[in-house]
């Protein structure tokens, strides 16, 4: 006999897309079968109760037997066997057109009734097993509602306990009527085809029975046929039998798990969760905005496909794209007092869709899997050891330093470089003809500093009772003394990434693979919170202002700066190399990377633009040439020109008419 298709029950539980896309295909075989069975039914009572219209009622019935192979079935296997047995009985039935006369009794115990009970029992029993799977997917759905709203605040705790019990029960729920509705529509399969073999036989066996002609005329033949069709039967309810066992066990064993598989927030320090994932399948909450304030949330089957972000609605044969994930950038957000909330943005900083995870486990693993799907780790040639050694790399290299103060003195020894003098004054230092290996640039393990700004509070609590000395050359004013003697003074605002000590400053990716760990490390630590400044660039030095207090919390010289580079794709993440001496005679080299509100080109010119103040200023004739190239303030300061109004107050088209002069 060939295989028939079955629901798999292990699917049960997670009640994908997919099987439930081919949970309709099932149910839509039983509601066929069940079409078919009240016809045949139907038929079969007109021959029984038209003992003088036999003829006429065998001949339909012979139609209708004919008629099995035309139903549309959405599930044919197995149906071989039943569509050439129903072909051989209708010219039965054609011959034995005018001898069913006396047969009312016979036929009502031999083939009417094996029918009603296949569709009293087993067709009933489908019907009902349907509506409390209905019922229990529903309740699922509203206690994962309720799930979804919990707020963060901890006075809610009761309040959480109660609905995530809710949910685990109406899972627990869910998942055993599934069961049962699946096991109920594997069963019908078997039973479908049984049941179309018994009354048949019982019909055939009344005949030969009840008629010696027809006895005398058939035996022969018949006897052979019928005796296969009864093995075929047998074994047909042998198999189903076996099946059936087998179901037995696997639903016994599927319900016999732990109930933290049921519990949709478990004990975090028990999750496992893989941070080397570069496909990743699950429900996740999706936020859709309906009006100018107002918002939805839509619980939905989400999927990965290569570099894509795939959504596929319940019932739904395939998934539709909802984001292009290469190159892009996810975080954690905090989302309408909602739990496991993160962010999708595009390549260009744009915000994209926010979703929102069922549990800590889940919601970390999206953001990996997210993470590690936008370096185009799947197009390598092995995706899963390429994330493996990125991952343990960047968890290497990622020690969170809380103070700047706490930062290691020597953090490799690449900090014992020797500085070079500077050749040439351009705007991105040239890069060598090949491009360093990561180790050539960076040393593996090296420690990232998240925070080198300090917060305005912690400031001015430092500087009670007494001079605090300052290793940044801050202020205790809002005045710069350097900046009203500087012949350049420009204002950007900017945010604080991260920095960590590199190896070299001969080539600008340097800057760029800084970037790369930095906001590789923010996304594997979840840190997401940035402090504000105003960085203020002048012929002689780089100088971070808070914007509340214009306190100066850190201040570089320019000279020091020996590389800065903006973002090849992003164009407002710039970053710079310091370097610093050591007071071992030895000098050090730093990365430090900003996020900034333009575009990091902007400031790149403005500290090019300094450097070369500084070169000119050597030369008095030089100077004069500069000075008639680029504009001036009223006091005599040089004017960044660029194409945001809020940084310089100028027309883009004077901006960009006096760059090309300069």
């Amino acid at each position: 006999m060939p295989a028939v298709d079955k629901l798999l029950l292990e699917e049960a539980l997670q009640d994908s897309p997919q099987a439930r896309s081919l949970l309709s295909v099932f149910e839509e075989d039983a509601g066929t079968l069940t079409d078919y069975t009240n016809q045949l039914l139907q038929a079969m009572q007109r021959v029984y109760g038209a003992q003088n219209e036999m003829c006429l009622a065998t001949q339909q019935l012979s139609r209708q037997l004919l008629a099995y192979e035309k139903q549309n079935f959405a599930l044919g296997k197995g149906d071989e066997e039943v569509i050439s047995t129903l072909h051989y009985f209708s010219k039965v039935m054609d011959e034995l057109n005018g001898l069913h006369t006396e047969l009312a009794k016979q036929l009502a115990d031999t083939m009417v009734l094996p029918v009603i009970q296949f569709r009293e029992k087993d067709l009933t029993e489908v019907s009902t097993l349907k509506d409390l799977f209905g019922l229990a997917s529903s309740e699922h759905d509203l206690s994962m509602a309720k799930y979804s709203r919990l707020p963060k605040k901890k006075e809610n705790e009761k309040a959480k306990t109660e609905i995530v019990k809710e949910v685990a029960a109406a899972r627990r729920k869910q998942h055993l009527s599934s069961l049962q509705y699946y096991c109920a529509l594997n069963a019908l399969q078997y039973r479908k085809r049984a049941a179309m073999m018994e009354p048949l036989i019982g019909f055939a066996h009344g005949q030969i029975n009840f008629f010696k002609r027809g006895a005398e005329m058939f035996s022969k033949s018949m006897d052979g046929f019928l005796s296969s069709v009864k093995d075929m039967v047998q074994s047909i309810q042998v198999e189903l039998e076996a099946e059936a066992d087998k179901m037995r066990v696997s639903q016994q064993e599927l319900l016999s798990v732990s109930e933290s598989v049921y519990t949709p927030d478990i004990d975090v320090a028990t999750a496992q969760i893989n941070r080397n994932l570069i496909q990743k399948t699950g429900y996740l909450n999706l936020r859709n905005k309906t009006g100018l304030v107002t918002t939805t949330w839509e619980r939905l089957y989400f999927f990965t496909q290569g570099g894509n972000l795939m959504c596929q609605p319940r019932g739904a044969v395939a998934g539709g794209l909802i984001q292009d994930l290469d190159n892009c950038s996810v975080m954690a957000v905090d989302c309408e007092d909602r739990r496991y909330c993160f962010q999708i943005s595009t390549p260009s900083g744009k915000p994209g869709i926010i979703l929102q995870a069922e549990s800590r486990k889940e919601y970390e693993e999206w953001i990996c899997a997210v993470n590690n799907i936008s370096r185009q780790i799947y197009l390598t040639d092995n995706p899963e050891a390429v994330a493996i050694k990125l991952n343990q790399t960047a968890l290497q290299a990622v020690t969170p330093i809380t103070s700047f103060g706490k930062k290691q003195e020597s953090s490799c020894s690449s900090q014992n470089i020797k500085n070079s003098d500077i050749e040439d004054d351009n705007i991105v230092p040239k890069a060598t003809a090949s491009i360093p290996e990561t180790e050539e640039l960076i040393a593996p393990g090296t420690p990232i500093q998240f925070d080198i700004v300090l917060p305005a509070t912690e400031f001015l609590d430092q500087n009670r009772g007494g001079r605090r000395t300052n290793p940044f050359g801050e202020t205790e004013d809002g005045s710069f003394p350097e900046a009203e003697d500087s012949l350049l003074q420009q204002m950007f605002i900017v945010r604080f990434l991260g920095s960590m000590a590199v190896k070299t400053d001969s080539t600008a990716e340097v800057i760029y693979e800084a970037m790369r760990q930095v906001l590789a490390a923010r996304a594997i630590h979840n840190i997401f919170r940035m402090t504000e400044s105003h960085l203020m660039v002048t012929s002689q030095t780089l100088r971070l202002i808070d914007p509340q207090t214009q306190v100066s919390r850190a201040c570089f010289e320019l000279t020091s700066v020996t590389q800065f580079a903006a973002h090849q794709e992003n164009k407002r993440l710039v970053g710079f190399v310091i370097r610093v001496p050591e007071s071992t005679g030895e000098e050090s080299l730093s990365t430090y990377i900003f996020e900034s509100n333009s575009e990091g080109e902007k400031i790149c010119y403005a500290i090019n633009l300094g450097k070369e103040i500084i070169e000119v200023q050597k030369d008095p004739e030089a100077l004069a040439r500069l000075m008639l190239s680029v504009p001036l303030t009223n006091d005599g300061k040089y004017i960044l020109l660029n194409d945001q109004a809020d940084d310089t107050g100028g027309s883009p088209s004077e901006n960009r008419g006096a760059e090309s002069e300069a």
